[in-house]
């Protein structure tokens, strides 16, 4: 397998990204696969680097085609002195966090990465002319041209999907349409076949409501909305189940039974997902033409500068980027050569 060239943002530079970074790339074991790129302003990864007394080491480069090999490589998005406030969402930090991703999707856009690695930001303070997005997630899909895509939350055989992804809870059941889950339903089951190499996934889709509306005596979305959308799935060839309560599906254990597992929000999947990853889980966004992982934490500002921060889930991050490229080329050559085999059948 060829070496993967993996495009790192750094995400807030006043959080842990750069701190996790760096300490997930201190592993020689990444370096025997990937050749990773970092994006970020030079001055300060510098300084976080010896004021943290981290180990990785770097080379500068003006040009990512120079990347080759088992190194480690920074890009700067700039080279001027930036303010560091450790654990404080300044306007600066969300500047230098939307110069880097601006800089390394382009890269990707470009070929010049094979795969994003985006380190956490804070929503708020990268808001700008360029970014007018609740999140990477949303961003990254309009940058795409997709219609739609999949916020998908992965640990291991552990795969969680989110309907509705940063939306507050009392517009939630509004955007619930029908529509919208089957979407979200062909999406999780197009990126396990083609992802993670699962030919025939089951898919288990979560109710809205407490006990999944309890046959309507705690709400009707489940007949009205889910129901329909599972039922219409299915005719497609899909194999989806449900609806299921979030409580009973986690807390009996049968979601193990299940390839992919499809919430309606945002917390009702990521908050048992969190609870059995420990830490080491990853946000993976299906749907895209490219790939982009990145750690399920956010920019932990209260251990910022702290030298506390687990770089598990950045880690992973990486990896899963790499065994998704590596997929989708099996993927792509499994179809290319089905196609030829039906071109000579008929």
């Amino acid at each position: 397998m060829r070496r993967v060239k993996v495009g790192i943002t750094v995400g807030d530079t006043n959080g842990i990204g750069i701190e996790v970074i760096l300490k997930a790339l201190d592993d020689n074991r990444l370096l025997d696969h990937i050749t990773p790129v970092i994006y970020g302003p030079s001055r300060v990864v510098a300084f976080q680097k010896k004021e943290l007394n981290l180990n990785a080491t770097y080379q500068k480069i003006k040009d990512v085609n120079e990347a080759k090999g088992n190194k480690i490589f920074l890009f700067s998005t700039n080279e001027d002195e930036v303010k560091i406030d450790f654990g404080q969402a300044t306007s600066e930090s969300g500047k230098e966090a939307f110069s880097s991703l601006k800089q390394a999707v382009g890269d990707l856009a470009a070929a010049k990465v094979d795969v994003l690695v985006t380190a956490p930001i804070n929503k708020k303070n990268i808001q700008s002319q360029g970014f007018d997005f609740p999140g990477h997630t949303e961003y990254l899909t309009s940058y795409s041209n997709v219609e739609d895509s999949l916020m998908f939350m992965i640990y291991n055989g552990l795969r969680v999907g989110v309907a509705t992804n940063h939306v507050p809870l009392n517009e939630v059941a509004k955007q619930l349409t029908k529509e919208v889950i089957v979407s979200k339903i062909r999406l999780l089951d197009q990126s396990l076949r083609r992802d993670f190499g699962i030919q025939r996934p089951r898919i288990a889709v979560l109710g809205l409501n407490p006990h999944a509306g309890e046959n309507g005596a705690i709400g009707n979305e489940e007949s009205n909305v889910v129901g329909p959308a599972i039922e219409m799935a299915v005719k497609e060839g899909i194999l989806a189940f449900g609806p299921y309560a979030s409580d009973g599906l986690f807390g009996s254990g049968n979601f193990k039974k299940f390839d992919g597992i499809l919430a309606m929000y945002h917390d009702q999947g990521l908050t048992p997902f969190k609870a059995m990853a420990g830490g080491e889980g990853v946000n993976f966004t299906a749907g895209l033409p490219i790939v982009r992982t990145s750690p399920d934490h956010g920019t932990a500002f209260e251990i910022a500068g702290k030298n506390e921060a687990n770089p598990d889930s950045f880690r992973n991050a990486i990896y899963l980027a790499v065994d998704v490229f590596a997929n989708r080329k099996v993927f792509k050559d499994l179809t290319a050569n089905q196609l030829e085999i039906q071109k000579k059948k008929s």
